[in-house]
């Protein structure tokens, strides 16, 4: 997930969710980039995973043991703060995985200023498991015009 999340702020990625100045805010597309990140690992990429209790973004595996779920999020979302304190917690006891990471994409300062103050009130602040997508366009200019 630091991957994808140094393309979409760094590299020129945030561009894919918008056109024309408007933000294309699918999630679907979110799930289309995280799938290309793991081309080629040694991991064990399922998408959809449903071990019981619903179906899970991704289920990342390497053997039984080794698993990691991701649960990813656009910071509109308006059960945004539910999803976040209940759902991966189910999923990782439907697949007996240890880990589990929260990727939240935003578009807007509004919407990260909403984003944190969920986190905030989840104690989930700075959390490892957590990862902000800043994907505005408006805080990425070209270098000759920073």
């Amino acid at each position: 997930m630091a991957y994808l999340k140094d393309v979409i702020e760094n590299k020129g990625g945030h561009r894919i969710f918008w056109h024309d100045g408007k933000a294309i805010k699918r999630e679907s597309d979110l799930h289309v980039l995280t799938r290309l990140v793991w081309f080629g690992s040694p991991s064990d990429v399922g998408a959809e995973a449903n071990d019981g209790r619903g179906p899970v973004d991704y289920k990342i595996s390497r053997g039984a043991f080794d698993k990691t779920l991701i649960e990813m999020k656009l910071a509109k979302n308006s059960s945004l703060k539910r999803n976040l304190e209940n759902q991966l917690p189910i999923y990782q006891a439907a697949s007996d995985a240890k880990q589990g990471i929260k990727a939240i994409i935003y578009f807007s300062i509004e919407e990260k200023i909403r984003v944190e103050a969920i986190l905030e009130e989840l104690e989930l602040t700075g959390h490892k498991d957590v990862v902000l997508i800043d994907a505005r366009m408006d805080n990425k200019p070209s270098g000759s015009k920073a």
